[in-house]
């Protein structure tokens, strides 16, 4: 029997990212999945009962919440250190990119991508600094690293000098609520956001990786060019939209057409995806991009970028475009809205794609990973 320590600090009740998802889906099952072992889950504040998933975990909570540079490394370099020479776990291991690079005890990390080491721009200066130098101690401290896509394997081993054989590939899955509509479902949804019209769907944040600017000004063209009853409908935080997307916005001639939700609850949000016409996720950077696949599973067409992960996530079940080109995101965006033999060969591919991402598959390579430090 071992007892393997956790990094659970990302597990907040409603307020799971995309980290948080791959953490609560994947450590649920493992630990329900593995009773002959202990499981000790460090929280950095009180932790809610639905993530003491099973009788096997031991929750700890160890201040301080830990949601800023200097708390993140007061709590792995300082609380995390003495929790873990108190408890004495086998092993330890983090979803996210950072450990205690000061243990001894065995550790694994997930670095989930480098968007940090490329597009610095993008984030606080403080922020991206913190990301460069503690991912890069990580990457040459853990005993073992995980990430979530091929492309961030190769990322990786390159920016740090790891070897790619001491990094696995895990993938994301997709959660249970996203499914299929039927068109009376579809209707309400729409009824609901864009007053019964179809709409283009973007989910995430405004971080101007995610390209939302050129995303509007793509559209905008579309709209001038086709007069198409589409709507835009973003799954973000209008509060924490960036100068550029601003920009893009006042410029449009179709503002009532763009349409923010804010924040919605995860069976709301697979509705919104299953009842969109299109799923836009054309990034400069990803690591996995997990919209993607919740689209196709929802049945849903597909625009994304031909860089970074994407295409290797997509295989040839989404429409790739140059997420530089403007013109060529609008041409996709038209053909989507015209070609409906191109709309079911799409749908069809998709349907088969998504069949490979699963939170069960993505438990099992997680779990073989944690076991290779066991051993």
């Amino acid at each position: 029997m071992a007892l393997i320590a956790v990094n659970t600090r990302m597990l907040i009740a409603d307020k799971l990212d995309g980290t948080g998802w791959f953490a609560c889906e994947t450590l649920k099952r493992i630990t329900q999945g593995h009773p002959e072992h202990r499981f000790l889950f460090f929280f950095d504040r009180k932790f809610s009962d639905e993530f003491i998933f099973s009788p096997n975990i031991i929750p700890v909570a160890i201040p301080p919440q830990a949601r800023h540079p200097w708390l993140w490394y007061l709590w792995f370099e300082q609380s995390l250190y003495y929790a873990l020479n108190k408890y004495k776990p086998d092993v330890f291991f983090s979803p996210e990119n950072f450990i205690c690079c000061r243990s001894e005890v065995p550790q694994i990390s997930v670095i989930h991508d480098l968007n940090f080491e490329h597009f610095p721009q993008y984030l606080p200066a403080r922020v991206a600094r913190y990301y460069q130098q503690w991912t890069r101690r990580t990457a040459n401290t853990a005993k073992r690293l995980a990430t979530v896509s091929g492309f961030s394997k190769q990322d990786i081993a390159k920016t740090y000098q790891v070897d790619e054989k001491n990094i696995d590939v895990l993938y994301n899955g997709i959660n249970g609520h996203y499914q299929p509509l039927d068109d009376v479902s579809k209707n309400e949804i729409r009824k609901k956001y864009t007053s019964g019209k179809p709409y283009l769907l973007y989910v995430g944040s405004l971080h101007q990786r995610k390209n939302a600017a050129r995303m509007i000004k793509a559209f905008s063209a579309f709209k001038n060019k086709t007069g198409s009853e589409l709507k835009f409908l973003f799954v973000s935080d209008k509060n924490k939209m960036e100068a550029d997307l601003k920009d893009a916005i006042a410029e449009s001639n179709f503002k009532s057409d763009i349409i923010f939700t804010g924040r919605l609850n995860e069976k709301e949000l697979a509705a919104v995806t299953a009842s969109a016409h299109v799923m836009m996720y054309v990034s400069l950077f990803e690591g996995f991009g997990i919209p993607v696949i919740e689209a196709m599973r929802c049945h849903v067409p597909v625009i994304t970028s031909d860089v970074t992960c994407l295409p290797e996530i997509a295989g040839d079940a989404a429409c790739l475009v140059n997420p530089k080109d403007e013109n060529e995101i609008a041409s996709a965006i038209e053909r989507m809205a015209t070609d409906m033999e191109y709309r079911k060969m799409l749908i069809e591919k998709g349907e088969q794609r998504q069949m490979f991402f699963s939170w069960d598959k993505t438990a099992e390579r997680t779990w073989k990973c944690i076991s290779a430090v066991l051993k």
